[in-house]
């Protein structure tokens, strides 16, 4: 299949998992149209063949409970049962048993990606070395959680540096108008369960977010609760893509289960509710997007703990974990740099592709 075919494919088994927002969709095909860092994002579904297809001896690697669509803008803070501010993976929706190395290779061509549309600076060689770095390291120590407390202080200057302005974050929410129509009963139920107080009075609103996911239904509930503001969201949750590729019949995600077996401080307020995701809408939680990080600060070093928090997902594969070592051990110096070149050249002419057929 081509790209044209192959998005036509997936979005008919999309819309047989859930309910489609055909606007939002639309939007998303605009954006795959827009930079390849953003086609990367919004196309996991295409990834999963190309990846089989140009990288066949990394697909046989060991397998892991992996992230699947990992990438450099798929970290983010939220705050743990403590209040700390924690960091790490943001985003679980196509979570699957797959081989370790899809993750660590398509979060190496997000680094190339992202250095080629100036989000980083460093040599994309240089950026595999980072996230191969802290990987490795992570899983020879085990992995480790990271909280932005007495620790990680220059990731917690990094990635909170500049807050979000409460004061814009809110305006913007409340500029979004109330929906008129029902909402799913489920989703409703989620949102309502997830406020902190019963019947607490609140109003809905459709929220378009995310690239991967966009075209999917997202709710978020607004609240005014002892002095400020608070709001949940729900996201609807399907089966990861590869249950696409692979024709299998499987309907459920394994999001609960990815995150429970990570090495992280979890988010209280992260819950699964049959077949929707809920969690809290904060300033201070939320995705870190590569442009909004401080000038001059050290991506070396936020690579590497990339790496790491790559590590400790994969760690909560114990099972499998002296295969990836023995395996890691077997390959060359700059195996992921090699791997990366390879999946940057597949998906700029798949791109490419998809630019001509889409005008």
């Amino acid at each position: 299949m081509n790209c044209k075919e192959a998005t036509k494919s997936y979005e008919r088994w999309l819309a047989k998992q859930t309910r489609i927002v055909e606007p939002d969709l639309r939007l998303k095909h605009e954006r795959m149209s827009a930079d390849i860092f953003s086609f990367m994002r919004a196309t996991f579904y295409r990834w999963i063949e190309l990846w089989t297809e140009h990288c066949s001896d990394l697909a046989e690697a060991p397998a892991v409970l992996g992230v699947g669509d990992l990438h450099v803008e798929n970290f983010g803070t939220w705050r743990d049962q403590e209040g700390r501010v924690a960091w790490g993976i943001n985003d679980f929706d196509e979570a699957f048993d797959l081989p370790y190395t899809n993750d660590l290779v398509r979060l190496a061509v997000s680094s190339h990606l992202a250095i080629s549309t100036n989000r980083l600076v460093l040599r994309p060689a240089d950026a595999c070395e980072a996230l191969f770095r802290g990987y490795a390291r992570a899983l020879q120590e085990g992995g480790g959680p990271f909280v932005l407390a007495e620790r990680h202080e220059w990731l917690r200057s990094t990635v909170i540096s500049k807050l979000r302005d409460p004061i814009k974050f809110w305006e913007r929410l409340n500029s979004v108008p109330t929906i008129k129509t029902p909402i799913p009963n489920r989703a409703a139920k989620a949102l309502s369960s997830a406020l902190p107080e019963a019947k607490l009075r609140h109003r809905l609103i459709h929220r378009i977010a995310g690239l991967g996911s966009l075209g999917r239904q997202r709710f978020v509930a607004l609240a005014d609760w002892r002095g400020g503001q608070i709001a949940r969201e729900a996201k609807a949750l399907i089966p990861s893509a590869y249950i696409w590729l692979s024709r299998r019949n499987e309907d459920r995600s394994v999001y609960n289960r990815i995150v429970s077996q990570s090495i992280r401080c979890p988010d209280p307020f992260l819950n699964i509710y049959k077949d929707w995701i809920v969690r809290r809408l904060s300033p201070d939680c939320s995705r870190v997007r590569l442009d909004m990080l401080p000038k001059g600060h050290d991506e070396h070093r936020l690579l590497e703990a990339m790496g790491r928090e790559t590590a400790n997902v994969h760690l909560g594969s114990k099972r499998a974990i002296e295969k990836v070592k023995n395996d890691l051990s077997r390959r060359s110096a700059d195996w992921l740099h090699v791997a990366a070149k390879v999946m940057v050249k597949a998906l700029n002419d798949d791109w490419q592709s998809w630019r001509e057929v889409a005008k």
